[in-house]
């Protein structure tokens, strides 16, 4: 008992002498470690089945596609990753001659894409590697997962290069039934061969027990062949110049056979040991802890091959810092720790005390740390910027828009009546004022379905749309609410009424819980309608129920938005294509049909970016402010706050590969934190006291009584 009261005073004492409160360990503070968080946890790491960006946090790094986006340079820019050089299709007719470069879109049946391979790129460590003296995998068979619950769980670890025949491997299992990739459909209508191949799968794994190894190797695949042990070749049907953009997606970035059949090995799946958990790549860095509601860690890849940190960028790069290291090999950080945090105010907190190196920022923290200047120019609070805090601002390549369905009898049509009635409306819906009110300024105005950095797009007068816009002293103007119930009275409604019936003009939003759901958002735009007379009825129900009505064109109106998968117009566009209809299955939710804008879009979609493609999307763009079959909404920007430690960061709408650029001050955030989070210790040192003055009595009648016993 004596001796229990005292190491617990002793305990106590201990305690109370330290009020330190990293929560990362102390030999951690100055490692060459980035800290950042994750808000929600990634569901899938397999790169034939992993399409959300909290997951692409993580893959990106870890797998190496053959293309890439050039980090610094703006509009975005594809440059090699994996292989030597872009890319150039050759173009050949369907009786197998070969066409030249500027050969009609029409007149081309195949394109043919051929990719070489940088020598010495090899995969990370990892046990589907490891060989036993013979040569033979060295963990093959029934009882290999027997004991063992984690990667690391497996102590021989290898490598080996990286071949062309492991980028055709992973194209094969794009086809897979087994692994439902969200882009085989998409990509069975491009690359030859690839559609007879899931057929052919599908049919395989009908035979086969749901655990047994599907060795794709066994399967043909007419149009990607392997060349040599470096170069490989893919042909797509027709002229489809957008290929090049998904070379640069994880999704046609290796996986070799011999990992595909580690992980298929009995008892491998139950224990979470797969590729969707535990993911193999060539990249900068791989997976070293994988706890996706607590923490996930990145370690540098020992075996990357060396890129080069960039020498050119935009203009103020140069000022900005950003070009500090050119020629420095990749990556810089040694490795990463994401922590989950599920509320915005822990996250933000330990921001501030230096815990983590970037934040976004919350609606609740906003006012914290930004201020709107007058004129609307942005800027950081005091309070940042005495912490040394910068501010990096993005538009990303993303539109949310209010739809209308063409096919509906009120506000449908290309007539000039309905065209005026959806003029009206896009007037009278102020996108400034619910920029300002609920996005705290986080987005501009859209003209068009066309975000910045996407070619096409202009912020001058020439990209105004002019049926809702005026341009006034160098900026746009929205035209006012009595412009909008003149073209509303035109339409057929003076003063929000049936100019023949008198009956009120009555529309129906049909809309989901959350987003646009939300109640003060709803009652905003109840409001918008109001001042044109226009009475609105929201019609909230499920998602699955909402996308129902949008596939049967049961709506009237409805809000979408749209996030680029490549910076091409053309993916933008394409939500406006007649045949695209959602009523056909397709992705255009107005079901708009103008024949003018279709017959734009085909000469437009496969063209270089060239003058004449301009020409004809400044055309296509003509057409649609004229018909107006969505409201432009928003182009949403991103606000990513960095401490003064982090170098070289620098927002990439478009590439998810950033963190092998970016560079660590370990001193200089170990010293940071010192100064913000010096312990107050009175408190502790009064409640430490009051414990002793209880304690100690106790201690000291205790051992009276055990002398007074003579023991």
């Amino acid at each position: 008992m004596g001796k229990l009261l005292t190491a617990l005073t002793l305990l106590l004492l201990t305690a109370c002498g330290d009020a330190w409160n990293t929560p990362y360990a102390p030999d951690a503070l100055d490692a060459n470690t980035l800290y950042a968080a994750f808000t929600d946890r990634p569901k899938h790491l397999d790169p034939a089945q992993s399409y959300t960006e909290d997951e692409a946090v993580f893959t990106a790094q870890i797998y190496e596609p053959p293309l890439q986006y050039h980090y610094l340079k703006r509009p975005y820019q594809l440059v090699p990753a994996a292989v030597t050089e872009l890319p150039q299709p050759r173009y050949y007719a369907a009786d197998g001659r070969e066409l030249p470069a500027d050969a009609a879109a029409d007149s081309i049946a195949e394109s043919v894409y051929e990719l070489q391979l940088r020598p010495g790129i090899r995969y990370q460590p990892h046990p589907a590697f490891a060989l036993d003296a013979s040569g033979a995998p060295l963990y093959l068979g029934a009882e290999t997962a027997l004991g063992r619950q984690v990667i690391s769980d497996f102590p021989q670890q290898d490598s080996r290069p990286v071949r062309a025949a492991d980028y055709v491997y992973q194209i094969k299992r794009l086809a897979s039934p087994r692994l439902h990739s969200p882009i085989y459909g998409m990509m069975a209508a491009r690359i030859v061969g690839l559609k007879a191949l899931g057929d052919n799968l599908r049919s395989a794994v009908k035979d086969m027990p749901d655990d047994a190894w599907l060795d794709l190797d066994q399967f043909a695949l007419s149009g990607v062949e392997v060349l040599d042990e470096r170069t490989w070749r893919i042909r797509i049907h027709g002229k489809y110049p957008q290929f090049a953009y998904w070379l640069a997606m994880h999704f046609f970035a290796p996986v070799p056979r011999e990992v595909d059949r580690f992980y298929a090995q009995p008892g491998m799946r139950e224990k979470n040991l797969t590729l969707d958990w535990w993911p193999v790549g060539s990249g900068p860095y791989m997976l070293a802890e994988n706890d996706p509601n607590r923490r996930m860690v990145l370690l540098r890849n020992p075996n990357f091959h060396g890129e080069r940190y960039p020498c050119e960028g935009e203009a103020e790069d140069a000022a900005a810092g950003l070009l500090v290291d050119c020629g420095k090999p990749l990556p810089f950080i040694e490795r990463a720790v994401f922590t989950r945090e599920k509320e915005a105010i822990p996250y933000w907190n330990k921001f501030l005390q230096g815990y983590y190196d970037a934040s976004g920022i919350s609606s609740d923290s906003f006012d914290q740390a930004v201020r709107i200047n007058v004129g609307g120019d942005v800027g950081l609070s005091d309070e940042m910027q005495a912490r040394g805090i910068h501010l990096l601002t993005s538009v990303r390549p993303s539109t949310f828009y209010m739809g209308f369905n063409m096919q509906d009898p009120v506000v449908g049509g290309l007539n000039d009546a309905a065209a005026k009635l959806r003029q009206a409306v896009s007037i009278a819906i102020d996108q400034e004022e619910f920029i300002s009110i609920f996005m705290n300024g986080r987005g501009i105005p859209a003209q068009s379905p066309l975000p910045p950095g996407i070619f096409g797009y202009d912020a001058g007068p020439a990209g105004l749309d002019p049926q809702v816009y005026d341009w006034v002293d160098g900026r746009p103007q929205r035209k006012s609410v009595q412009e909008a119930r003149r073209l509303l009275a035109e339409a057929g409604y003076p003063n929000g009424r049936h100019a023949q019936t008198g009956e009120p003009l009555v529309l129906n939003l049909d809309t989901t819980g959350g987003g646009m759901g939300d109640k003060s958002r709803l009652d905003w735009l109840t409001r918008q309608f109001a001042k044109i007379d226009v009475q609105l009825v929201v019609r909230s129900t499920d998602f699955n129920r909402f996308q129902d009505k949008l596939r049967k064109g049961a709506v009237q109106l409805y809000y979408l938005g749209w996030n680029a998968d490549y910076p091409d117009p053309e993916n933008f566009m394409f939500l406006l294509y007649g045949p695209e209809g959602r009523v056909h299955g397709g992705e255009n939710s107005s079901n708009y049909a103008n024949p003018a804008f279709d017959r734009l879009f085909l000469q437009m979609k496969n063209m270089d970016n060239t003058p004449e493609r301009l020409g004809l999307i400044r055309d296509m763009l003509g057409i649609l402010h004229r018909d107006a079959p969505w409201v432009f909404g928003f182009h949403p920007k991103s606000y990513t706050l960095v401490h003064a430690w982090l170098k070289n960061r620098k927002p990439n709408e478009m590439g998810n590969n950033g963190l092998k650029y970016q560079r660590v001050d370990g001193a200089a955030r170990a010293q940071a934190r010192a100064e913000w989070n010096r312990p107050v210790r009175w408190p502790l040192f009064v409640a430490c006291g009051l414990l002793v003055l209880l304690v100690a009595p106790a201690i000291f009648s205790y051992r009276r009584r055990e002398r007074a016993a003579g023991r």
